[in-house]
This record gives C-alpha cells, sequence and structure tokens, in this order.
C-alpha cells in the first residue's frame, strides 16, 4: 500500500503529463523521414492483422481470368503504380519520399502469399499511418477485386498482362 498511492499519481497524472509536453514541445517525429517511434510499427501491424482476421472477405466473387487480370493491371497501373512500381520501372519520386515505405509489390515485396480478402480488404479501406489510401468510394467494388487478384496471382500472370505492366508509366 505504500507504493500504491505513487504509483497511482505516476500512472494517472505524470505519465499523461510528460507524454503531452513531449508531443507539445515538438519532440514527436512527424516527418515521413524521422524514425518511427518504438513500438510503433508492431503495434500498428498487429491492429491491422487483426482487423483482416475479423474483417476480410473469405472468397472473391471476381475470378482470376485473364480479362479479370488484365482490367487489375490496367488499374494497377493508374492508381497504384505511382506508389508501388511496376515490374520494370524504378521506385517513383513519391514513393522514395514515403513512410513507411510502400512494398515494391512486382519487385519481390509481393502480396501473393496474403489471402486475396486481404489485398481487398487493404485497397478498399486503406491503412492509417502508412500512406494507403482507402479506394472504396473511387474504384468499384470490381476494380477492386480485379486488382487484389492481379496481385494474388503475380506469380502466375499471363503473358499479356506481364506485358502490359512491364510498359513504362506515362507521367503525370
Amino acid at each position: 500500500m505504500k507504493y500504491f498511492i505513487p504509483g497511482l499519481i505516476v500512472g494517472i497524472v505524470l505519465l499523461p503529463a510528460a507524454v503531452f509536453l513531449y508531443i507539445w514541445l515538438g519532440y514527436m517525429p512527424v516527418g515521413t523521414a524521422a524514425r518511427p517511434l518504438p513500438f510503433e510499427q508492431r503495434l500498428a501491424a498487429m491492429a491491422l492483422q487483426v482487423r483482416l482476421e475479423k474483417e476480410a472477405p473469405k472468397e472473391s466473387p471476381v475470378p482470376p481470368t485473364e480479362p479479370n487480370l488484365l482490367a487489375g493491371a490496367e488499374t494497377y497501373r493508374q492508381q497504384c503504380a505511382v506508389c508501388h512500381g511496376t515490374a520494370s520501372g524504378p521506385e517513383t519520386a513519391a514513393a522514395k519520399g514515403m513512410f513507411p515505405s510502400p512494398p515494391q509489390l512486382f519487385q519481390g515485396e509481393g502480396v501473393t502469399d496474403d489471402p486475396v480478402g486481404y489485398t481487398f480488404w487493404k485497397t478498399a479501406n486503406g491503412i492509417r499511418l502508412t500512406g494507403m489510401p482507402a479506394f472504396r468510394g473511387s474504384l468499384t467494388d470490381e476494380q477492386l477485386w480485379q486488382v487484389s487478384q492481379l496481385l494474388a496471382n503475380a506469380e502466375k500472370l499471363p503473358q499479356s498482362v506481364k506485358d502490359l505492366l512491364a510498359r513504362p508509366l506515362s507521367p503525370p
């Protein structure tokens, strides 16, 4: 009981006050080039994984046919490649300036091992604190599923889709 009251004061008053001062005095890193806070990436990843397991669709209503994969590749080139790159192009200036750095999905760090519903959920809802926008409202569900199927099947795409993805991006 001797340490209870001081511990309570520290926990309820001093700790929140210290956090407030840390932020208010400008010590909190807010620039994309700044290092992450301790546990920031781990906590965000844990929260995302739990949401995906609870909310991501289990089945895709859009099959991975060549026409759907071609449509997904076209949408990907228009909406996603500026951050996530293409199979042939270098990392864009926008991607180089982001934190955390967006994965270059066709150059090593893919999402081909993710269930297609996880990719759909991420593209539809976005991911906080990463720069990943929500595309629900901008793209149709069919387009979101087509892109999700494209990424889920990135290692076994038809040649026509590979050729489309290998074309250089047009300047904005």
